[in-house]
This record gives structure tokens, C-alpha cells and sequence, in this order.
């Protein structure tokens, strides 16, 4: 039976990494509300169902992708049962064709490891290079749905602060693409 705690609207007492630290650190500056649980390790798309129906809420899906030369890099957030195409990716930025980013970039540029990726990583990416690329479907619902940084913690934070203050305070530009 997979776990899901209660749901919180506080920090967790102890945080497993300084990503996951930042990401309340700015949330409580920040004003912005929001309702967490702590989960077992969630590893398949029927766990993240479970979280969704314990917060009520949608979970989005991130993934950090790449061009060949591993030079530029984004940060794409779109629904977690849309299917992603890199062509139409690609297509929506007028960019070269991009894949996923290696683990090991992932964990250094992002603070996260596979399953974990999240928009918090904004937090660590202090000069900007990772482009945030949002998939207009994600943009008009009212639940943003994420880790907070593990794969063991999960939050609900309405998406327009998340478009509106969280992306502001870290210094990045969001576009806004329709796939």
C-alpha cells in the first residue's frame, strides 16, 4: 500500500535536501500558500494518481530536456497525461530538436534527481541557464501540482502565483507555449 500522510499547510520539520529547504524558505517569503504530503517514494504515474486524489488536484509533469550540444536547456511543464512530442516541442520554440538531459546534469543543474524535477529548481539556477517553458494547458488551471524537490514530498500551490510570484522572485522569464 502506497503511503500518503496527512496534508500539511507548514514546512516539514526536517528537509532532505537544500533544494527542498529553499523551496519553503521562499514560499513562506513569499506569502504563498500551500498544501503538501509526505509520500513514499512515488515512482509510477498510479502513484502520482493517488497524490492527486489525496490533494485534489492535478499533478503537473516536468522534465528537463536538452539540445545535442548540451547548451541551452529548459525546464517544460505540461499536463502529467499529455503525451510529449520533442517535434512539437521544438516546433512551439522555433529550436533545434531536444531530447532529455543527462542525470548527472540533472542533479547538478536542477538539485533533483529523476522523478523529482520541479519548477522550485528556479531557486538554484541563479544565472539563468535553464529556460522555465510552460505548456499553455498547465497556465489555465487553478492547482499547480508538484514535488517539492524529492520524490517524497508533493505540494498544491495555486499556478498563477506560481506564474506570477514564484518565477519573478527567481529572476526567470516564463514562456508560454502551446503543444
Amino acid at each position: 500500500m502506497f503511503f500518503i500522510s496527512d496534508i500539511y499547510s507548514i514546512a516539514p520539520r526536517k528537509c532532505f535536501t537544500p533544494l527542498q529547504q529553499s523551496t519553503y524558505l521562499a514560499l513562506q517569503q513569499l506569502n504563498i500558500p500551500f498544501q503538501r504530503v509526505d509520500t513514499d517514494e512515488a515512482i509510477t504515474m498510479d502513484d502520482c494518481m493517488l497524490i492527486n486524489k489525496k490533494l485534489n488536484m492535478k499533478m503537473v509533469k516536468t522534465l528537463f530536456l536538452c539540445n545535442r550540444q548540451k547548451s541551452s536547456f529548459y525546464l517544460f511543464i505540461t499536463k502529467g497525461d499529455k503525451p510529449f512530442r520533442s517535434k512539437d516541442f521544438s516546433s512551439a520554440l522555433n529550436i533545434a530538436r531536444v531530447s532529455f538531459a543527462p542525470e548527472e546534469l540533472m542533479e547538478e543543474m536542477l538539485g533533483t534527481k529523476i522523478g523529482a524535477a520541479t519548477v522550485f529548481s528556479a531557486l538554484l539556477d541563479k544565472n539563468n541557464d535553464v529556460q522555465i517553458v510552460f505548456d499553455k494547458d498547465v497556465t489555465s488551471e487553478e492547482w499547480y501540482g508538484c514535488s517539492d524537490g524529492t520524490t517524497t514530498g508533493y505540494m498544491k500551490v495555486q499556478t498563477e502565483q506560481i506564474i506570477n510570484d514564484f518565477l519573478p522572485y527567481t529572476n526567470h522569464e516564463v514562456s508560454i507555449i502551446e503543444v
